[in-house]
């Protein structure tokens, strides 16, 4: 399975958060909405990227980036649709920390979101591909790409130069 990468430049390295101006500024996220019913805006360039050590602690850094980009991006999102991205990001990142990098490699997280439907990838330097395992009650892990098939509309694995991608998609909800 082969698709179209596009990658950006806005890069930050270690378990940094990406926020948005506004936020600091202590504008309400009800004003924020309102605001983008009002006066509609286009996101113009490539999806925001967060780059993240291969630690466990990333997995924090990594649900706070897609929280605040979807709730602001796509304020008409319901907190369900929110958190079920944030559950999908974290079980990506974390099984690409675990299974997918070394100490010293990167994990990169790029979202993108419209109003039907949020995408996540989450690229490693790893080219072995994740498998879903059957379920088993004697194992503590492994439920990683359960969960993704069950709470999304579509996820698979890309080929990218130096890694894969594995991609996870939400239908708004």
């Amino acid at each position: 399975m082969t698709e179209e990468h596009v990658s950006g430049t806005g890069e930050q390295v270690r378990p940094a958060v990406h926020t948005e101006p506004h936020l600091d500024a202590g504008i309400t996220k009800k004003a924020i909405q309102d605001s983008k019913r009002k006066y509609p805006t286009l996101q113009v360039g490539p999806p925001p990227i967060l780059l993240l050590a291969s630690e466990p602690e990333s997995a924090r850094a990594a649900r706070k980036f897609v929280r605040e980009y979807v709730s602001y991006h796509v304020p008409e999102a319901s907190e369900d649709h929110v958190e079920t991205v944030v559950l999908v990001t974290c079980e990506l990142v974390t099984n690409s920390i675990r299974y997918g990098t070394e100490p010293d490699d990167l994990v990169r997280v790029v979202i993108d979101a419209d109003d039907g439907r949020t995408r996540v990838e989450v690229h490693d330097p790893v080219r072995r591909r994740p498998r879903v395992r059957p379920e088993s009650d004697q194992r503590d892990r492994g439920r990683g790409l359960l969960i993704l098939d069950f709470l999304c509309h579509r996820w698979g694995v890309t080929d990218i130069p130096l890694g894969k991608a594995v991609w996870a998609e939400v239908k708004a909800l």
